[in-house]
């Protein structure tokens, strides 16, 4: 029997408006393995069924140079902006201009190892939850210190898990806790915890890792390689 085919419910939002100040050239356009970053990242989700549409959030300036790149490289709608002063301005920016789908997926463009498959399987949990977010269990211990160093307190890991993208969630509920939002928060997830509504986390791979210091970009050819080479 043919499997029924997916119908697309969800716009992917990827947030690559970042001035890449620690890495200290643009993690978007450095070439790996011969390819630009970003578009490991985009290809990534146009092969995703349930993705629908694309939206970019690019740095200032920089919208009609990304419009001519990477227009001409999607299969799906696709739509470029401009991002805002802060992360959270970003992302705000790219799901007020995304197509009305019932579910939008906020990613950071530096994540370029993330999978087909952990894409559909954090839409799939938002599906069921509402709001859901890719993560990881954290390998190492953790302190609370002040801001002198001294230690505080000793979480217990195996409370901790390390957050990362897509965090997909009910675009029309995102949109609504948007307009109450105090302050400048480090992931989306957070707007949905301030409200006192639950998010839920589903489990990743630890290659899905972000693109930071000069050193990740060779961790990621590594990766890669052996994605080919398994092929």
């Amino acid at each position: 029997m043919q499997e029924k085919e997916q119908k697309a419910d969800c716009c992917a939002v990827i947030v690559a408006a970042g001035t890449s100040s620690r890495m200290g050239f643009s993690k978007q356009e450095v070439p790996v393995l011969g390819m630009p970053a970003l578009e490991y990242c985009l290809g990534a989700f146009e092969k995703v069924p349930r993705v629908g549409a694309i939206v970019v959030v690019c740095p200032t300036g920089k919208q009609e140079f990304y419009e001519k790149w990477l227009l001409p490289k999607s299969h799906k709608p696709f739509l470029i902006i401009q991002g805002g002063e802060t992360r959270q301005q970003s992302a705000q920016k790219g799901v007020e201009a995304s197509p009305d789908y019932p579910l939008v997926a906020v990613h950071d463009g530096a994540r370029i190892l993330i999978t087909p498959q952990e894409i559909e399987r954090v839409i799939s949990d938002a599906e069921k939850h509402g709001a859901s977010a890719l993560g990881v269990p954290v390998k190492d211990t953790i302190k609370m210190v002040d801001e002198s160093g001294i230690v505080l307190e000793t979480p217990q890991r195996n409370t901790l898990w390390a957050v990362q993208t897509p965090q997909v969630f009910r675009r029309k509920r995102y949109l609504e806790l948007l307009k109450k939002a105090d302050g400048d928060d480090t992931d989306d997830c957070q707007l949905f915890e301030k409200a006192g509504e639950r998010v839920h986390l589903c489990r990743s791979s630890y290659t899905n890792f972000k693109l930071t210091t000069p050193e990740d970009l060779e961790f990621a050819e590594v990766i890669l390689r052996k994605r080919e080479e398994n092929r």
